[in-house]
Parts: structure tokens; C-alpha cells; sequence
């Protein structure tokens, strides 16, 4: 058996609210260890789209995924929190003294009096459409999700999809691309109705091309996508296409976390609303993962959630020690674990 790292917490999922939470529980001296089963922290903003731009973040007018992600990382870095990426949480059991221990799919071991699961919608991956063949162009000229635009200057760009996704970054890779090519199976869409209004307008001027209909067939070699051929009112047309954006919407797996005895509402975690606590004492829910009367998941909500869970998650860990609110404003001992003062 591995030899287990002891910690306050462990938080499972490493996207802003995980991460935002080591910055409350710092400040309450917990250290904290993260696990996300992507390669790096951000959740879902790092990995599906991280140059696309927030705008309800408060005091940020507007700030792009990553760029949040990045600022919450220089805000937790006085607690030196830990990080294990690239691991799934495999098993969770209680220990004689009440604490947890936390197993991954590769065998490592975490033992912590708390813990937090942050896990947004839990482990997801993208749909992939039925499309004969498209395996071969994964990874080389097929994605699902925009990690750097760049990547898609001066190329004949292929979207497909109806929803929020598809239509932000047909906008935001328009500019870039030599074409631009949005498909869908109809002209009604999931989208912001300002963005369908914005694609419209580019089509009038010429500035992109919106098909009706569905694709059925890749054409290229070696994974190099020339062209794909869709399935319209009127019959095939193909359309030149060096790069491919499927957004099919993902499909969310609670995982394993959906045998560890919590009470769930539809998949999502059933947590009260003083401590977001679950009803299984010291395992607590925050962000999209969980659910209680009202729920909005928006990320500034899950901020509010990690603030109150950390309050009650120090009682936990340091039983019978007075709690004494202080604002990082005006506590020269805040400061200072900050590096600020």
C-alpha cells in the first residue's frame, strides 16, 4: 500500500471553486490537496474554452476563462496547496477516528478529516457525432474544445452544433479563419439570441457560411481533414474544411462518487445551505456538483459556498478552537499569511 498524504482537506476537482476554496480554508490555516482528473487545474474552463470570455465575474467586466483560472491560481499560491492531476477518485472509506481516506484509479492514498467535492459536473467528456471515420481525425484536425485560437488561423473552419458553444466560437474564430462554416440540422438554436443575431449579420456580408443539414462523411488523409461532406434540404454538398469543431454538448458521469452513500437530487449532490455539508458529516458539495432549493450554478455562487463551507470545515478539523472572523481589509494576521503585509 502506497504511504497516504495526510492532510486538512482533500477537494475533488480542481476548477475555480476547488480552487478558490484552498483560498478560504487558508486563511482558516487548512492546507488543502486537490485531484482532477484533467491534466491541470481550471475544470471545464481550461479544458473546453479557455480564451472565451466571462463577464459576471464581480470587479472583472470581463475576463477570459483562463484568465480567471490563472488569477485564482496567484491567489492561493501563499497556502501552497497540493495538486495530483490526471486521476480519477476511485474509493472513499471512513477510518476508525472519523477521518477519510481517499483512494485514485492509480493507487494513491489520501487521508483528511474533510472532504470536498468541487467536481462541476463531475468527470466529462465530449459527444462525439456519428460520423463513420472521424477517430483518424482527432487530435489532428478534429477537436472538441478551443485551447488556443491561433491554432485555427488561416484554416477552413467547420463548426457544427446549435448551442451557446458552437455560435460563440464561430463569432470569436471568424476573424481568424480563411472560411468559416457553421452547420446545423435546423435554423432554430440553443443559443444567446444576440449571438444567433451576430452569426446572421456575418452571413449577409459574406463573412461566413451557415448550412442547414448534418454531416455524414470526412475527407483527408493521415488525419489531415479536406472537406466534409453534409446532409441538406437539397441533397450532400460538401465543404471544404481543414479544421473541425463538434459541439454535441458533454456527457457528465458522477463516477464513483455516486456509490459513497450521498443523498442525490437528479445526479447532483443534495448539500443544506448554512454549511453545504452533504448528509454524510465532513463531506461537503460546492459549485455546479451540487444542489439544494434555489441553486444557481454560477460561479460567483460557488464562491459564496466555499466561503461558508470552510467555516464549517474548521470546526471539524480543529474541534473546540474558538473561530474568530476577521476581513482580510483590516487583519494585519490575514496579511500576513497573504504576503501582504
Amino acid at each position: 500500500m502506497a504511504e497516504p498524504v495526510r492532510t486538512d482537506v482533500v477537494i475533488i476537482g480542481a476548477g475555480p471553486v476547488g480552487l478558490f476554496a484552498v483560498f478560504e480554508l487558508g486563511l482558516l490555516d487548512l492546507k488543502c490537496h486537490l485531484i482532477d482528473i484533467l491534466d491541470r487545474p481550471g475544470g471545464q474552463c481550461a479544458e473546453l474554452y479557455p480564451e472565451k470570455p466571462i463577464y459576471d465575474i464581480p470587479a472583472w467586466p470581463t475576463i477570459s476563462a483562463q484568465g480567471l483560472v490563472d488569477r485564482l491560481m496567484e491567489q492561493i499560491a501563499p497556502f501552497r496547496p497540493g495538486f495530483t492531476f490526471n486521476r480519477m477518485v476511485a474509493g472513499l472509506e471512513k477510518l476508525e477516528d472519523g477521518s477519510f481516506r481517499v483512494t485514485t484509479d492509480e493507487g494513491e492514498i489520501f487521508e483528511a478529516p474533510v472532504v470536498v467535492v468541487a467536481a462541476g459536473g463531475g468527470s466529462f467528456q465530449p459527444k462525439r457525432p456519428p460520423i463513420p471515420g472521424i477517430e483518424a481525425f482527432e487530435g489532428e484536425s478534429i477537436f472538441y474544445s478551443v485551447r488556443r485560437m491561433e491554432e485555427f488561423r488561416g484554416h477552413d473552419v467547420l463548426i457544427v452544433g446549435g448551442g451557446d458553444s458552437a455560435l460563440d466560437w464561430t463569432l470569436n474564430l471568424q476573424p481568424l479563419a480563411r472560411s468559416m462554416t457553421l452547420v446545423h440540422r435546423r435554423p432554430e438554436f440553443r443559443a444567446a439570441p444576440d449571438s444567433v443575431n451576430k452569426m446572421y449579420a456575418l452571413q449577409e456580408t459574406g463573412g461566413l457560411e451557415f448550412q442547414i443539414g448534418q454531416v455524414t462523411a470526412l475527407k483527408g488523409e493521415g488525419g489531415r481533414l479536406e472537406a466534409a461532406v453534409v446532409k441538406g434540404p437539397d441533397g450532400d454538398v460538401e465543404i471544404a474544411a481543414t479544421r473541425m469543431l463538434p459541439f454535441f454538448g458533454l456527457t457528465m458521469k458522477l463516477g464513483p462518487i455516486a456509490d459513497w452513500g450521498l443523498n442525490l437530487h437528479e445526479n447532483l449532490i443534495e448539500v443544506d445551505t448554512e454549511k453545504f455539508e452533504s448528509n454524510v458529516p465532513g463531506i461537503f458539495a460546492i459549485g455546479d456538483i451540487n444542489w439544494y432549493p434555489g441553486k444557481l450554478k454560477l460561479i460567483l455562487s460557488g464562491f459564496h459556498e466555499a466561503a461558508l463551507m470552510s467555516q464549517a470545515a474548521k470546526r471539524i478539523v480543529s474541534p473546540g478552537e474558538r473561530i474568530v472572523f476577521q476581513y482580510t481589509t483590516s487583519s494585519t494576521k490575514l496579511q500576513k499569511k497573504l504576503g501582504v503585509a
